[in-house]
């Protein structure tokens, strides 16, 4: 169903003509100039979405400093690798954009005011809001690129990984990322190519989706071909990924040991596990899943909107719906870490095997990540090992 708002008549005049070139303006179409929200719409969703966004991003930074302070109270020597260094970037990157955008929307509901009525002489919180939510829908995609890109390079070619890829050029490539996005989401300002405009019900701007002047067009449609390009390059390197591993559990199992440590200098002895490979791209796998159905109705929103008669009537209400499904993006990437990390993963087997085994005693089970006694060659692709023993007179705890 289509969201419908209220306008005021001195801010709407219709166009009846019988020419068929004239565009005739709808409720919908003069959202763009509209002072005042609709009573109609409520504030609910928008400030519940806001809240989820700050506590599951503040939530998994905390998460992720308790771990590294943990980690290093044991045994001090644990270097983090690039792909934990991504997943921090990708957790602000989250937590600015909510931060950045949602206060604006709740402010707009909370005075009954649009975008363009807060600032109706420059329209300068409406462009504001557009270039934050263009320039932060990019980003968070090119760090997801980057983040499978990264483990298609270490998985694949841990040789040339261990020479060539360091966590500050990792940074470098996502500072270059956030450059380019910048230049992107400038060129309406600097070019007049695409321009930021206000959708219904008035508290969110975007860019011009069904522009009657060709270039505006011509830069959704730029926009939606860099997210579709995107979503299936990542697609494309964990498919390369999980192709990867079978082999690797292939080869470890017909040789019984393990070939990718050797190839790693001694002086870079930080190997990985491949229970540790499989977390990695479990949580890459399901952020990408998430990405790409929040994604998929906003550029598919582009390119009709973009691609179709711009005589007809717009879909505000369907361009809010495919907004917000963005906007979720960065609700949930913060809880698929959560969820997915080992520890808690441990945790749901635990309780899993407990439950299956029954008994008074109870049961534990056991994942075992990095092997106790094992050299370094021998610890790299080391399957996890999975065991219910007994007895166990205490309860499991779960720590994340």
């Amino acid at each position: 169903m289509l969201l419908k708002t209220s306008f005021e008549s001195r801010d709407y005049f219709p166009i009846m003509s019988n020419n068929s070139n004239i565009p005739v303006e709808t409720p919908e179409d003069i959202c763009h100039d509209q002072h005042h929200v609709s009573s109609k719409r409520s504030p609910a969703i928008s400030a519940a979405m806001f809240a989820l966004g700050i506590f599951g991003n503040v939530a998994a930074l905390v998460i992720l400093e308790i771990r590294r302070r943990r980690d290093m109270k044991a045994g001090g020597t644990r270097m983090y690798g690039l792909f934990h260094v991504l997943i921090r970037i990708l957790v602000v990157t989250d937590l600015s954009g909510t931060c950045m955008t949602s206060p604006v929307v709740q402010l707009s509901y909370s005075l009954n005011i649009t975008l363009v009525g807060l600032m109706p002489d420059s329209r300068f919180l409406c462009e504001y809001f557009g270039f934050t939510m263009t320039f932060f829908s990019l980003t968070t995609l090119c760090i997801l690129f980057t983040m499978a890109a990264e483990r298609c390079l270490a998985i694949g070619y841990p040789y040339k990984y261990s020479q060539y890829i360091t966590k500050k050029r990792g940074c470098i490539i996502i500072g270059c990322f956030f450059v380019a996005s910048i230049l992107f989401c400038v060129l309406p300002f600097i070019f007049n190519f695409g321009d930021f405009v206000q959708y219904c019900p008035g508290t969110w701007c975007f860019f011009d989706m069904n522009s009657t002047q060709k270039r505006h067009r011509i830069y959704a449609t730029v926009y939606a071909t860099i997210m579709l390009g995107l979503v299936l390059a990542i697609v494309v390197c964990n498919l390369f990924v999980v192709y990867q591993l079978f082999k690797m559990y292939q080869r470890r199992k017909r040789n019984g040991g393990s070939a990718m440590a050797n190839v790693r200098p001694r002086s870079d002895r930080r190997v990985t596990s491949m229970a540790e490979e499989v977390e990695y791209l479990i949580q890459l796998v399901f952020m990408t899943i998430i990405f790409i159905i929040c994604t998929v109705p906003l550029v598919v929103r582009v390119y009709i909107n973009s691609a179709g008669d711009v005589n007809r009537k717009e879909s505000h209400g369907l361009d809010l719906i495919a907004l917000r499904f963005i906007s979720v993006n960065s609700i949930i990437d913060p809880w698929v870490f959560i969820l997915l990390s080992r520890n808690v993963v441990h945790c749901f087997w635990s309780s899993l095997c407990k439950l299956t085994l029954g008994g008074s005693r109870g049961s534990l089970f056991k994942l075992s990540v990095a092997p106790k006694e094992n050299t370094p060659a021998q610890q790299d692709l080391t399957q996890p090992t999975v065991e219910c023993t007994e007895p166990v007179t205490t309860q499991t705890v779960c720590n994340l």
